[in-house]
C-alpha cells in the first residue's frame, strides 16, 4: 500500500506523541523531501528525524506536472500531491482543505489527520479518538469542533 502524508498531519500527530500510529496503520509512509524539510524547520512542535524512521521513505519530487493546477497550494501539498499521483497511492494523508478538494481533483484517496485517529481508535491503538482529537486542539491544530464530535460519536464517545 502506497500511503503519502503531507506536514499537518505529521505535526498533529507529533504533537500529542502519536506519530507511530502511521506505521501501525499504513506500515510505511511516504514522504517528498519538501515535507521532511518543512517539519526539520521546526516550530511549536517538534517533529522527530523524519529520515531517521524505519517506516518513512523518502521520495525525492520531481518536476510538477500540474502547476497552474496546484498553484494555489504550499510547495509541500504540491509535491506530495504530484508524487502520490504519479506513484499510483492508496491514500493520501492531508488536513488543509484545498490541498484536500485538489487531491480528490487529481482521483486520490483522501483522510486526514482525523480520519487516522478514527482508524486507531476503530482497531484499539488508542484508548479515546476525543481525547486525542481536543490534545491536538490544544497544541493549536484546528479541526471543526462538530466534525470531532460526529467522528466521536461513530465510535461511541
Amino acid at each position: 500500500m502506497i500511503v503519502f502524508s503531507n506536514t499537518t498531519p505529521l505535526i498533529a500527530l507529533s504533537g500529542i506523541g502519536q506519530l507511530d500510529l502511521l506505521p501501525c496503520l499504513f506500515t510505511e509512509i511516504h514522504l517528498v523531501g519538501e515535507v521532511i524539510e518543512e517539519c526539520a524547520m521546526g516550530g511549536i512542535i517538534r517533529v522527530p528525524d523524519l529520515r531517521a524512521l524505519p517506516w518513512v521513505k523518502v521520495v525525492e519530487s520531481t518536476p510538477v506536472q500540474y502547476p497552474t493546477i496546484l498553484l494555489e497550494l504550499d510547495k509541500d501539498e504540491k509535491h506530495t500531491l504530484d508524487m502520490a499521483r504519479k506513484l499510483n497511492a492508496d491514500w493520501v494523508i492531508i488536513d488543509e482543505k484545498i490541498g484536500r478538494n485538489m487531491a480528490e481533483y487529481l482521483g486520490l484517496k483522501v483522510t486526514g489527520t482525523l480520519g487516522v485517529l478514527l482508524k486507531a481508535k476503530q482497531q484499539n491503538w488508542i484508548p479515546s479518538f476525543r481525547e486525542a482529537a481536543e490534545a491536538m486542539m490544544r497544541q493549536g491544530i484546528r479541526y471543526n469542533h462538530g466534525l470531532v464530535d460526529k467522528l466521536a460519536r461513530q465510535v461511541g464517545e
